[in-house]
């Protein structure tokens, strides 16, 4: 049954995507036809929109239970899912909850249940003993990125949140590798499987692949010279370790990079801070572990650097997926020290990457972000902010740049050249007649 409030054509005009691709096609039919469905299909490819679709499609707006429930792995995922959703503007309520958010706000927002909620496993089996949701009207159960939330460490809470859900639910799972098998408690009998992996990480004219041979052990020069041939290209730079991420970023400010870096040892706001300036282009370059190879949707990545080689070939494939998305092109440097060997399942079509032997530092990013200490909860949106800006700041549209508002901060990205003087207009006003902390984001 299709809800009336629910148009696909408009849903993806506000999606900003003209077309479905075939891999989408295929599971939205797919998915009608069985209880039981596994996805895998590349990084980048849409993934998203093909689970999104069909469950929007059998929403009853009337019905104010939660109807579909997406599990994924991370924070990151599970933001990235509720803002496409939210894009969309079907009207249907969202709900995310995930660990580092505030529990008592999750319950609030649970207190009139969402029709579609998104979860980690932890926080989804903290709100069900509770007994803040209730599930016996959920007829869809999404696994986002299942090799990764079927891991060991999170078994045991995702066979008590599959054994709270009612039998006879539609099951889609997707991922960008091929799992060696599936716990017995998915239940997974029957399932269709869709594969529309290739074989091959990506087409090498879209993903281009290099080695960079560093003559030292220590590859921190390397870097930083692979990073100034770079220019102010987006890069995302992978080491292995928190610490390592930490030692690596300090190391290039000081050697005149402008960076952010983001692991999952940081404060919630921390990590929300270096993403988006390294969204709205306040830093080129960002540093991180693992915990970015998954969900984190940025566009316009056009580098990733391998620091650290990755310790599987997972690993390089979900690394990789952050750039040469939807058919852009991308470029991947694995930079390999002098007492390392290029990994197995790095393909002949790598080619050797030749470090210039002049170099200049990256042009400095023309952004810098604002932070605000208000967000959607204090009733702000980017419309207030924008009208502020303009009239108090005095600044031209040209001048703001990206705008991201979350549930009690705001970030905005403003013309370097006149981040001073906006801070000196602003200083003594309000925002929707409230006096707010508004700096230069740290």
């Amino acid at each position: 049954m299709q809800h009336k409030g629910y148009h696909r054509e408009t849903v993806l005009q506000n999606s900003g995507i003209s077309s479905l691709n075939e891999m989408q096609l295929q599971t939205i039919e797919a998915v009608k036809e069985n209880e039981n469905l596994i996805l895998l299909s590349e990084t980048g490819s849409g993934k998203t929109l093909a689970f999104l679709l069909p469950i929007l499609e059998t929403i009853v707006p009337d019905l104010k239970q939660i109807q579909a429930l997406i599990m994924v792995p991370s924070r990151e995922l599970a933001i990235q899912i509720e803002s496409v959703l939210k894009k969309m503007q079907t009207g249907v309520k969202v709900t995310a909850c995930y660990g580092g958010h505030k529990r008592e706000i999750e319950e609030n927002n649970l207190v009139q249940p969402p029709a579609i909620l998104i979860a980690t496993a932890g926080r989804m089996a903290d709100h069900i003993r509770r007994k803040n949701v209730i599930l016996e009207h959920t007829r869809y159960l999404v696994l986002d990125e299942f090799d990764k939330i079927l891991e060991l460490g999170f078994q045991e809470e995702m066979a008590f949140i599959l054994a709270s859900l009612p039998s006879g639910i539609k099951k889609m799972l997707t991922s960008a590798t091929v799992a060696e098998s599936l716990p017995d408690f998915v239940q997974m009998e029957d399932a269709q499987t869709l594969n529309f992996l290739s074989g091959e990480t990506k087409n090498p004219d879209v993903l281009r692949v290099y080695t960079v041979q560093s003559p030292e052990v220590d590859k921190l020069k390397c870097l930083f010279q692979l990073l100034c041939a770079l220019k102010d290209t987006s890069t995302v730079v992978f080491c292995n370790h928190r610490d390592a991420v930490e030692r690596t970023s300090h190391f290039l400010t000081n050697e005149g990079i402008v960076n952010v870096f983001y692991h999952g040892g940081m404060e919630q706001q921390e990590r929300e801070t270096a993403l988006c300036k390294f969204r709205n282009g306040s830093s080129a370059v960002l540093i991180t572990t693992d915990l970015a190879s998954r969900g984190l949707d940025v566009p316009n990545i056009r580098g990733i650097i391998h620091y650290h080689l990755p310790l599987t070939e997972d690993a390089f494939t979900h690394r990789n997926g952050r750039t040469a998305r939807m058919d852009a092109t991308g470029n991947v440097y694995l930079i390999i020290g002098a007492e390392e060997r290029i990994p197995d399942y790095v393909t002949d079509s790598a080619k050797p990457f030749e470090l210039p032997e002049n170099f200049e530092l990256p042009d400095k990013p023309k952004w810098s972000t604002l932070f605000i200490a208000s967000g959607k909860k204090d009733k702000i949106n980017k419309i207030d902010i924008v009208g502020f800006l303009s009239n108090k700041g005095k600044l031209k549209k040209d001048e703001i740049g990206l705008i991201e508002v979350k549930d009690f901060t705001s970030f905005v990205a403003i013309r370097k050249s006149k981040i001073g003087a906006v801070l000196e207009l602003i200083k003594d006003e309000k925002i929707k007649n409230k006096k707010v902390k508004m700096a230069i984001a740290k």
